[in-house]
């Protein structure tokens, strides 16, 4: 996707992204059978159990009065767990958490994120912030729509984009017209935008604080905006003046990423699912290309290599190879990439990742394998030399 063209503006444009009720939508992607119904995830939960907590509950088990944190059993007493392959039945789907899922998942939105924007701030596993840069606001609207339409082609989810002058308005821009939402706010609507907010959409406002405000006489982030700083900082100190500033959409933070990234990747599907090896083969070698050209732009080195293979209906699975010491050489990381990739050589395979992880930005010196290979007075040769001291072995792990 092509970043919005910059033109010259003092004015920061942010990207709030929010993946509609994730956890479900991942479920949902497994098992496309449960498009349309009531799902509910839940946190300690086993099939057929009723104890452990909802970690999502889809907007269709929201209208049973499903909720984030209740009891699995309360939920059940609000939506029965559908014990048969029913469609005339009104019972919901429970279903256990499955991290390793999910977070496959959220790397496949990460890898499109990481490619829209120069600056993401990733803030959980389903929500990102991006600095779209200075750019025309005609064309906010625009980016949104083709952010909402990779993020869906790549990872198979929907998320809702708010994009605004500053990043609280853009949160709450996300939230607005949930689910699938797509909300720009430009700086001459902030304030229209903001006004008719009901506090407890404030960030940081609980019941506690909302109903402070009420008996206040302050129901919106109108109201409060409209009311002197001085009343809130006397009844609830400096997250008084927090408070107001938000509603004013006075927030001068700007999109900083959390650290140096831990792994970067770079992914790919194909239009439908293939078994053709030379395909295979060639798709590997441009992702290895792109995110080895990625890694050198941001003077990282690595230690492992891994590539990632989806196979039909949607079963993630990893393989990786891990160095002897960081390394920064792109034609051992496709040589690597393919060599893992042969394992699938028969399979029909719907996308490809490769994926550098263990990453080190402290020393340069140490760019290709040559340098740790001539340390090394073995006979061996070819993969099974590279493994080093990460334990001699490829780490297998399968997501199903």
């Amino acid at each position: 996707m092509s970043r919005l063209p910059g033109v010259e503006s003092p004015e920061q444009v942010v990207c709030h992204v929010d993946v509609d009720c994730f956890y479900a939508a991942c479920e949902r992607l497994r098992e496309p059978v449960l498009e349309g119904e009531p799902v509910v995830v839940g946190m300690g939960y086993e099939p057929g159990e009723t104890h452990g907590a909802v970690a999502t509950a889809s907007y269709e088990a929201r209208e049973h009065g499903v909720e984030s944190a209740m009891a699995i059993s309360e939920a059940l007493e609000r939506l029965s767990r559908r014990e048969a392959d029913d469609p005339a039945d009104p019972s919901g789907f429970y279903r256990p958490v499955d991290m390793a899922f999910y977070e496959a998942v959220s790397g496949d939105v990460r890898a499109v994120l990481s490619t829209a924007a120069e600056t993401v701030r990733n803030v959980s596993i389903d929500e990102a912030y991006l600095d779209l840069g200075n750019v025309e606001w005609a064309a906010a609207r625009s980016f949104g729509r083709s952010l909402k339409r990779e993020i869906e082609a790549d990872a198979g989810v929907v998320a809702s984009v708010g994009i605004a002058p500053d990043m609280t308005t853009a949160k709450l821009a996300s939230d607005a017209e949930k689910p699938d939402g797509l909300v720009v706010v430009d700086p001459d609507s902030v304030r229209s935008f903001l006004g008719p907010i009901p506090v407890e959409e404030l960030h940081g406002v609980g019941p506690v604080t909302a109903s402070e405000l009420r008996s206040m006489g302050f129901e919106t982030a109108g109201d409060i905006a409209s009311g002197p700083e001085s009343v809130f900082v006397d009844a609830f100190g400096e997250r008084g003046r927090d408070l107001y500033a938000q509603a004013r959409g006075e927030d001068d933070r700007v999109v900083e990423p959390k650290g140096d990234p831990k792994s970067l990747s770079s992914e790919s599907a194909f239009t439908d699912a293939t078994e053709a090896p030379e395909r295979k083969k060639a798709k590997v070698r441009d992702l290895a290309s792109e995110v080895t050209t990625r890694a050198s732009g941001k003077n990282a080195l690595y230690r492992t290599i891994g590539i990632k293979v989806v196979t039909p209906p949607f079963d993630v699975n990893t393989r990786s190879c891990s160095l002897s010491g960081p390394v920064d050489d792109p034609e051992l990381v496709e040589r690597t990439a393919l060599e893992l990739l042969s394992e699938f050589a028969d399979e029909p395979v719907r996308k490809l990742g490769v994926r550098l992880s263990n990453l080190s930005f402290d020393d340069r010196e140490q760019a290709t394998i040559s340098e740790w290979d001539s340390h090394d007075d073995g006979g061996d040769s070819g993969l099974d030399r590279r493994r080093g001291v990460e334990g001699g072995q490829v780490t297998l792990s399968r997501f199903e």
